[in-house]
């Protein structure tokens, strides 16, 4: 039986690139830039699955894949982090006791949650940490702002732009999402001297040489394992 088709959606180009150049044309993996933010990478990615739907060559994975900050000291720049939870951030209102999750509201998600099973084996296939990666329409630039995403999310570990959009679209399908992230940067008060984005991406691509083969083999595990 063929291997479920993989979908690796990230934000921009050098990312999709980066990607690629880990992957082999029999790995039925395929690298799509979608766009930066929630909203293109939501629409981006349902696009995406339902042009490979209507073809007859459906996807069967969905993964979210970037560079992005991270919360130090646990993920320190040019580390790898899988998510165990995709958490949007700042979808929700103000309210005279601080931020309300759009779900306190009464209505939307705002968490998905990768196969556990599958979360283990590609941290330990690429050698990264596991824990809450945030989706923010607005990066992080205080310390300030970063403390109080701390202090909302304490397993953060990354944050980047487009993780729940991509989510939202797998779960539109019905399909198993993944997120992976390389860090280039620490989330708070924005230092361009200090990125790492190059490294970063050489960590991206290193990430997916190591767990294409994990990933090749998703449909072993349990989707609510």
């Amino acid at each position: 039986m063929p291997h479920p088709r993989v979908l690796v959606a990230t934000a921009v180009p050098a990312e999709r690139d980066a990607v690629a150049r880990a992957l082999l044309p029999a790995d039925d993996v395929d690298a799509l830039s979608v766009g930066v933010g929630p909203a293109a990478a939501a629409a981006g990615t349902a696009t995406a699955l339902a042009r490979a739907a209507a073809t007859g060559r459906p996807y069967g994975l969905v993964v979210s894949a970037g560079i992005g900050g991270g919360f130090p000291p646990d993920a320190p720049v040019g580390s790898l982090v899988v998510a165990d939870e995709i958490t949007v951030a700042d979808l929700g209102a103000e309210t005279p006791d601080g931020f309300a999750p759009v779900t306190e509201l009464g209505f939307g998600a705002v968490t998905h949650r990768p196969p556990r099973s599958l979360v283990r084996e590609i941290a330990d296939a690429c050698g990264a940490a596991t824990g809450t990666v945030l989706t923010v329409s607005t990066v992080t630039g205080s310390a300030e702002r970063a403390a109080e995403l701390r202090r909302r999310h304490p397993r953060a570990l990354a944050e980047a732009m487009e993780g729940f959009g991509v989510a939202e679209a797998a779960a539109l399908h019905g399909l198993p999402v993944l997120e992976i992230r390389a860090v280039s940067n620490p989330v708070g008060p924005r230092d361009r001297a200090a990125w790492r984005i190059g490294d970063a991406l050489a960590a991206l691509s290193d990430a997916f040489g190591k767990s294409t083969p994990v990933l090749k083999g998703w449909h072993t595990y349990d989707r609510n394992d």
